[in-house]
């Protein structure tokens, strides 16, 4: 009899890895029963002809967030304290304090804080979120849904997702096994485990150790290291498209080379559009000098302003924008949804441009996989003032220092260096992709075509 998996999606986030990847067919080959049960907006069914379950309660307790906030804080500062290490405290978000109803919000979580503030203290609160939300509708809906359909074990594809505890819980008290994907390559320093399953499936050995390193209660059998389906496609070479008509397709110019500039969200980089602004510089004095090339800007998929919108508008003869193929289906940024097709756009953005510039992404990682070099911005603005935060942070973070040498990427660190730098990695002068390529086998593991098979391997041992 086949064993019946459910595919939990609490937000959209986990589409891209676990809804238009392979993963489904490979897990139906090999044998498994497969319902999305899906809390989203997007319905696999109509799109994607999955089997889902909706969740249609989305009620969570109106607490449970200024839980979560606290036990972020308390993370991190154990966090800073353990390792003695400041760097921890640059993952906090500022506290706000405009209008009442925020006042008593912080003065709430602060509060936690200062009462739980120590390795204990994150027990308590973590016990009390479950409580609060077994206490919700939400809870007992779930609870029903899985009473009913019955499923051998519930894959949870993304660790961060408070609209996950819940459903979780529900399957846990119900005594179904629950997997959790840990979903980003910095997730588990920046205390963003929201979710405690039975079972973790990670990208790599590192990953693994940084989830054992910073919770205590994880054991080293909880952990599977399994890859992340996220790269997968750019092994796809069936999604190539030659050179010439990718540039018709696009409007490019035939004539030209193509540097990509990697847009970042407001968060990260609050002053991106200065760095697009100094590529640009860079290109036309190139060019002056008998180069021909262009830049494609592709935008981070939630990031909503318009700040870029100056630097495209007067630099069109140089500047095309290749706007990631996402739909927005609500209001907040995990409203933002990939699709299929956005997969093809960015593995011929890899392949068809000479190179990738941004601040501090994972696009490295897609860049060279198609042996394509990165530079990573990492100077000042002359608009930086009081209150906008400094990209040079990024690069402090616990993640960069995965970094098996400071040439797997090509750091900027004065503007007046750029063009020189465009112009060694155009002359294929200067790369990074070697460096590059190992950096990606620390992050992201020693068999990234696998990835799929191996969380599938991973379920099959736990349902065993």
């Amino acid at each position: 009899m086949k064993k019946k998996v459910f595919i939990f999606f609490p937000d959209g986030v986990g589409l891209r890895n676990f809804a238009f990847t392979d993963f489904k067919s490979i897990g139906g080959n090999m044998g498994f029963d497969i319902t999305y049960w899906n809390n989203t907006v997007f319905s696999l069914k109509d799109h994607l002809g999955f089997e889902e379950l909706t969740i249609e309660n989305q009620q969570q307790h109106p607490l449970t967030p200024l839980y979560l906030r606290a036990r972020k804080h308390i993370e991190l500062n154990v966090s800073q304290k353990k390792f003695s290490d400041p760097v921890y405290s640059t993952y906090k978000f500022p506290f706000h304090y405009k209008g009442l109803k925020n006042i008593f919000k912080t003065l709430f979580i602060r509060f936690l804080i200062g009462f739980n503030n120590s390795e204990k203290g994150i027990e308590r609160i973590r016990k009390k979120i479950n409580n609060l939300e077994r206490s919700t509708s939400k809870y007992v809906y779930c609870k029903t849904q899985l009473q009913a359909h019955q499923p051998d074990l519930v894959f949870c594809t993304t660790q961060r997702s408070t609209q996950s505890i819940s459903a979780l819980l529900a399957a846990k008290d119900l005594g179904i096994p629950t997997v959790a994907f840990v979903y980003s390559w910095d997730n588990v320093p920046k205390a963003m485990q929201v979710v405690e399953t039975d079972y973790y499936c990670v990208w790599s050995d590192l990953m693994k150790q940084q989830l054992l390193q910073y919770y205590s209660f994880v054991k080293e059998a909880q952990v599977f290291v399994t890859g992340t389906p996220q790269f997968e496609p750019h092994f796809d070479s069936s999604l190539k498209i030659p050179r010439s008509d990718f540039l018709k397709q696009y409007g490019l110019d035939v004539t030209k080379k193509y540097i990509c500039f990697s847009g970042d969200d407001e968060t990260t980089s609050p002053l991106d559009q200065y760095y697009l602004e100094d590529l640009v510089h860079a290109v036309r004095s190139l060019n002056a000098q008998g180069y021909h090339l262009g830049i494609i800007y592709r935008k981070c998929p939630v990031d909503f302003t318009s700040r870029y919108d100056h630097v495209l508008k007067a630099n069109e003869d140089i500047i095309t924008v290749l706007d990631p193929i996402w739909k927005q289906v609500g209001t907040m940024w995990h409203d933002v949804l990939p699709t299929k097709e956005d997969f093809k756009m960015l593995y011929n953005v890899c392949e068809h441009s000479e190179l990738v510039t941004n601040v501090c992404s994972s696009t490295v990682f897609d860049f060279v996989l198609h042996h394509k070099p990165c530079i990573y911005y990492n100077y000042e603005q002359p608009q930086l003032k009081k209150g906008i935060r400094d990209i040079g942070q990024n690069y402090n973070y616990v993640h960069f220092r995965s970094m098996p040498s400071k040439q797997a990427a090509i750091f900027c660190t004065d503007k007046q260096d750029l063009e020189d730098l465009v112009k060694r990695l155009i002359d294929g002068q200067l790369s990074n992709v070697a460096e590059g390529l190992k950096w990606f086998e620390v992050v992201a593991g020693k068999t990234p075509t696998n990835a799929s098979k191996n969380i599938w391997k991973a379920i099959k041992d736990i349902i065993q």
